[in-house]
């Protein structure tokens, strides 16, 4: 019996799949131009056709505060229940939270 491999995207063939009616399979400008604030919340959405910067598969669809900005990278803290998680993620694999306009206030 072969053992299973454990490489770094095991298990990722649903998760990290790309809907099929999206246009091209690099990252929109705006996503990767944009510049993220200090203390700054985003969603970290792992983008699979971009191989650098890519956060492990655990951290896919968290929400995460940016502590700052290293390269081209930022340095962004996620919670895991009770632990404090560092990780250094491109801004492709981020999305800017967005608050509704009524709970800004």
């Amino acid at each position: 019996m072969v053992k299973a491999p454990k490489g770094y995207r095991h298990r990722t063939r649903k998760l990290f799949k790309k809907n099929v009616r999206e246009k091209g399979s690099i990252p929109p400008l705006s996503l990767v131009l944009r510049e993220y604030k200090e203390g700054e919340k985003v969603h970290i959405v792992i983008n699979p056709s971009v191989h650098k910067g890519m956060p492990y598969r655990r951290f896919h669809g968290k929400t995460s505060v940016v502590l700052g900005k290293r390269g081209k990278a930022y340095i962004v803290k996620v919670m895991m229940g009770d632990k404090e998680k560092i990780l250094f993620v491109r801004p492709e694999h981020m999305r800017p939270l967005n608050i509704p306009q009524a709970q800004q206030a």
